[in-house]
């Protein structure tokens, strides 16, 4: 640290980048937990004597977190401008801690433990709310923390990794998951302990990497930016310094100020079509299904007649985080249209494997490798790119209120494919859902490939232009 005044400190910035990042793991953590534990709830609450679970029921507990989701992603703006990014990220840390005790114990103080009701239910699904709360800070502030931390060079790199981080938490929940489900393997009542027990410690794991993301948020600084924006400006520069360096540190420092009190436009400045195109591209994010995949992978495999499904679940996280790495490698120089178009086309096809799989008589391998494909495709292409384009297409000036308009639609649409698929699937059947998912992978294709303009290479100030045409 001796001469970080002179060309700032790798090391600081890595560790307050890495806390910031853990609000990514426990956004993919806190989304994928379900996955596991859904079958043990319905087995739970299916015992209940004063109602019916019914598929319907049980796909708005499954998803029922996606609405604190769309809340906290409303209120994250609000909440960072008043109180700051660490703050808000403190309470979002918080609020994913008292959520995976209360879903772990959701009987606490008001009912009988381990009895099913409908009280009870409500309960629970408060407790995935107050997470999902979270998860909707810490999708819209961890990336924005580490942009306004780091270095203009290095920003695109740093915020990309917050989406390595959401998938790894994905993939360290599926093997949690399958480590618990195989610490009872051999019992013969596992499926009664699953219902009893295993879906509360898969929620309470969640806990660990709560209290320590919570723990670690004290300790690192405010972003310089909204330092400058409350009249804090020795604070900014002192991070700015252990960042870049004092003699960038003020140059950034300066043109931070310029940004502070630069004008805003309506909405409709640039016409209509800029803001279809954002909303769009969350809406097809969600809509080509990928949350049926990630959040009820265990149902699905078993549904091929697979046995030890979790397994086949963590193999799956380890595709997924394997091609978001390629992805982040990739996208500046292959740009963003061809491999949103590439990902599209090959989504559609594991999509229709698994659907003439439900059809055909195939062997196991088939819908195996195609939900495969189909997943690792979302990885490398609308997964990741979806994120860099909402943070690129949108004027300076509308930026922030076009990307709140888009993100609420990304997580509305989100809720509606995790709540549809399992009473479609049950009804229609898996064949009918996956064809549907296949179709709307090639309208997202034909989307992009006519609607969205391809910003490799571009400035922001070019997309301005852009939008003015």
């Amino acid at each position: 640290m001796a001469d970080y005044r002179q060309n700032g400190s790798k090391g600081y910035l890595l560790g307050i980048v890495l806390v910031a990042v853990i609000g990514g793991l426990l956004f993919g953590y806190d989304t994928a937990v379900i996955s596991g534990a859904e079958q043990g709830l319905q087995s739970f609450f299916s015992s209940a004597s004063d109602f019916q679970y019914s598929d319907a029921i049980h796909g708005f507990t499954t998803s029922s977190a996606l609405i604190g989701c769309i809340i906290g992603a409303f209120v994250s703006g609000i909440i960072a401008a008043r109180f700051g990014r660490k703050k808000s990220l403190f309470l979002a840390g918080i609020l994913f801690f008292v959520s995976a005790l209360g879903s772990y114990q959701p009987e606490f103080l008001f009912f009988q433990k381990g009895v099913a009701s409908l009280p009870l239910l409500i309960a629970f699904n408060i407790y995935r709310i107050i997470g999902g709360i979270g998860v909707g800070i810490a999708s819209a502030l961890c990336p924005m923390y580490i942009a306004e931390v780091a270095p203009a060079s290095k920003r695109g790199a740093l915020v990309s990794w917050n989406q390595f981080a959401i998938i790894f938490g994905q993939l360290v929940v599926y093997f949690v998951n399958y480590l618990i489900i195989r610490s009872h393997a051999s019992d013969p009542a596992v499926q009664e302990w699953t219902a009893q027990v295993g879906w509360r410690a898969m929620f309470v794991s969640e806990s660990i990497p709560a209290g320590i993301f919570t723990l670690l948020i004290l300790l690192i600084p405010e972003t310089p930016r909204y330092l400058v924006l409350n009249g804090q400006d020795e604070k900014a520069l002192e991070i700015l310094t252990k960042v870049n360096g004092e003699s960038k540190a003020r140059e950034i420092l300066g043109q931070i100020k310029e940004t502070a009190v630069e004008k805003t436009e309506k909405l409709l400045s640039y016409g209509w079509i800029v803001i279809f195109v954002g909303i769009m591209l969350s809406v097809f994010q969600q809509a080509i299904g990928i949350n049926a995949v990630l959040y009820f992978a265990p149902r699905i495999f078993e549904s091929m007649g697979l046995g030890n499904p979790m397994m086949y679940t963590v193999f799956m996280g380890v595709i997924n985080i394997t091609f978001t790495l390629l992805a982040i490698f990739t996208v500046e120089k292959l740009g963003r249209k061809p491999l949103l178009i590439s990902g599209s086309i090959l989504m559609a096809i594991g999509a229709f494997g698994v659907a003439f799989s439900n059809i055909l008589e195939v062997p196991a391998i088939v819908p195996v490798i195609s939900i495969l494909v189909y997943s690792a495709a979302f990885m490398f292409s609308w997964g990741p790119i979806c994120w860099v384009y909402l943070s690129e297409l949108f004027p300076n000036t509308i930026r922030s209120q076009a990307t709140a308009i888009a993100v609420a639609f990304q997580w509305i649409f989100n809720w509606i494919v995790s709540t549809s698929f399992v009473p479609m699937a049950n009804s229609l059947g898996y064949w009918f859902t996956y064809g549907l998912y296949g179709v709307i992978c090639i309208l997202a294709a034909l989307f992009v490939w006519r609607l969205v303009p391809e910003t490799k290479g571009k400035t922001l100030e070019d997309m301005t232009k852009l939008w003015k045409k």
